[in-house]
């Protein structure tokens, strides 16, 4: 038996965005790793880098547990820690040295280690996890606590005699997600998100994962945990944990935190049919695909089984655009599956990507028009940005400068050679929100909805310079 301390290097307070949006979610695939380690015998706690001030706040977990092994282990179900943000990557190798400092073995696995484990293993880790990490993890922790050789588990880079990068054979993707125990949510102090998310929404919300990975070959996509593959939980276990989650936390929502959310076919079905049986009455929130939201009794299940809102990559209105992502959906499925979920009462979010190669000023005007025409209840606005691994990285590979990673989400670089400047998409960001909060406002007004006057002041007093060529009148323009 070994003593195992497991920490997260995503930090809300370091991300300047997520930190104002005050929606902190706790780091899920952290407590899952713990609930796996602690299953096979070894004495497991959490430190939650969630909420901490820094790298600095692991010391006196690490004096107070004295732990023989440091798992840094991030969320891999969380969009943010796929970004493989700099500001993060920089607190994550800080908390290396400060395991090493107190005598720890330490194993980091997350998206950016597995895109780069050298800078890992040179700031001190003995080994990084690539990829899916719990099976290495338990393996690892064994050898370690028995000191046995372990430089021959799979899914492992470390440092060889001379100082090179040694990688050990891949693994496959577990595809048996039941046999996975439910996260450890004991091992953390829940009261600190309920306060933010109390004094933010007025609700409290929590995340589950019910799959592993996307099938889809959106160009622009890294995937460096699980891959192409798509493995699901089934709904039985799924719904367990919800009660678990309903039992112990009353949480008031969940999001699902899935890349695509019900995706094996009669899946979403099933689920509603337990939620029904089991009166599990939890308002949820997914991410999913227009041209699966389109199937037959998708939506009606789906709402049945408590949806309240739901994302999708509409990500552009012109086809073109759409097409050169290798995206695989049509922006007439956008628009229809937009109004059959606004027919359901379910609220609809657009993710957008502006700059992508070869987008022309007709089509940035064209994703405005859907936006406006179709009117979702929230957007979520990105520059396209080339990660490690993606086609889209090797595409743009030699207009590449010497900013590999955005520093926080709000970053918002152009990392390579667009067709425009950065200033004019970080504009172009600005002004796509606002023109959108404007409509709302307009669209509230005349339905005698409270607080547009107020949207409406400050959409007309933001500083020009927010919308440079866009001019303020096209805001208010109807």
């Amino acid at each position: 038996m070994a003593r195992v301390l497991l920490t997260n290097a995503y930090f809300h307070r370091l991300d300047r965005k997520q930190w104002r949006d005050a929606r902190p979610y706790p780091p899920l695939g952290t407590l899952l790793a713990a609930a796996v380690l602690r299953e096979a015998g070894h004495a497991v706690h959490v430190h939650d880098s969630g909420l901490a001030h820094g790298p600095e706040d692991l010391l006196p977990a690490l004096e107070t547990h004295a732990p023989r092994v440091l798992v840094i282990q991030d969320d891999g179900f969380n969009y943010l820690t796929k970004m493989c943000l700099t500001v993060m990557r920089e607190a994550c190798l800080r908390m290396i040295r400060l395991g090493k400092q107190q005598g720890c073995l330490v194993v980091v696995n997350s998206s950016d280690a597995s895109d780069h484990p050298e800078l890992y293993l040179k700031a001190g880790a003995d080994a990084v996890v690539l990829g899916e990490s719990e099976e290495a993890l338990r393996e690892l922790v064994e050898h370690w606590s028995a000191g046995t050789p372990w430089r021959s588990v799979a899914n492992v880079a470390h440092l060889g005699p001379d100082g090179d990068v040694q990688r050990t054979p891949r693994r496959p993707v577990m595809r048996d997600l039941d046999a996975l125990p439910l996260p450890a949510w004991d091992l953390i102090d829940l009261a600190p998100y309920r306060r933010i998310w109390m004094r933010s929404q007025g609700r409290f919300s929590l995340n589950v994962a019910t799959t592993r990975g996307c099938p889809f070959k959106c160009n622009w996509c890294a995937k460096p945990i699980y891959g192409n593959r798509y493995n699901s939980r089934s709904p039985e276990h799924v719904v367990l944990e919800m009660e678990l989650l309903r039992d112990r936390a009353a949480p008031d929502h969940l999001w699902m935190c899935d890349d695509i959310f019900g995706l094996k076919p009669g899946w979403v079905q099933r689920f509603a049919d337990l939620i029904e049986e089991r009166g599990i009455r939890i308002p949820y929130k997914i991410q999913s695909r227009v041209d699966l939201l389109l199937e037959s009794d998708t939506i009606d299940a789906l709402v049945r089984s408590g949806l309240e809102e739901v994302w999708v990559g509409a990500e552009s209105g012109s086809q073109h655009v759409l097409d050169a992502m290798d995206k695989g959906t049509r922006v007439e499925q956008i628009a229809e599956a937009t109004r059959l979920l606004k027919a359901k009462g379910v609220r609809v979010g657009f993710f957008l990507q502006f700059g992508y190669p070869g987008e022309s000023d007709a089509d940035v005007e064209r994703t405005i028009r859907m936006v406006e025409d179709l009117m979702p209840h929230d957007i979520g606005v990105s520059i396209s940005y080339p990660l490690p691994g993606t086609p889209f990285f090797e595409r743009v590979r030699t207009e590449l400068g010497d900013k590999a990673n955005w520093s926080d989400s709000d970053d918002l670089a152009m990392m390579f050679r667009g067709s425009r400047s950065p200033a004019y998409y970080k504009r172009l960001h600005r002004y796509v929100h606002h023109r959108f909060r404007t409509r709302q406002a307009l669209h509230a007004l005349r339905g005698g909805g409270a607080g547009a006057r107020r949207v409406l002041s400050l959409a007309y007093h933001m500083p020009a310079a927010a919308v440079d060529r866009f001019r303020l009148h096209r805001i208010l323009s109807t």
